[in-house]
């Protein structure tokens, strides 16, 4: 009886994933502004740094933003500097992303920042529970993928 009772005020685990994108997004949009970027730049200028020369298509995905609105996303970076575009060798009809010395330099200045903001996410949690955290939204990432 006292686990339906939970279940019926407890909210889903869907809406608590998106409380808490949102409010890591609105944290991130307030620590990067001085930047002049977006959260949302900020994620893609990460995923750049992992995987630099994407497709603006591989971009998207990775950036968790559409193909539409990543177009605009990659012209705003480019236009400050921090993204140039190149033909890809392979595919002459592709432009490739890569991540710019300036890019390098913004994602080294929000670094300890941005690492900061994770840790106060998990401060209340033991190193092996966030370990744990990692691991179960690969996991459910991976489920739905």
């Amino acid at each position: 009886m006292l686990d339906s009772q939970v279940a019926k005020t407890s909210p889903s685990l869907l809406y608590m994933v998106k409380q808490v994108e949102l409010v890591v997004r609105s944290h991130l949009d307030e620590l990067v502004r001085p930047a002049g970027i977006t959260a949302l730049q900020y994620t893609a200028l990460t995923v750049l740094e992992r995987h630099d020369g994407l497709s603006a298509a591989q971009l998207a995905r990775d950036s968790f933003v559409t193909a539409q609105s990543i177009a605009d996303l990659v012209r705003s970076l480019e236009n400050r500097g921090l993204v140039r575009r190149e033909r890809n060798p392979r595919n002459r009809r592709e432009l490739l992303i890569l991540l710019t010395d300036a890019g390098r330099r913004l994602l080294q200045e929000y670094a300890e920042p941005v690492r900061t903001l994770e840790e106060r996410m998990v401060r209340d949690l033991t190193a092996h529970q966030t370990e744990q955290f990692r691991q179960s939204l690969t996991k459910a990432w991976h489920a739905l993928s």
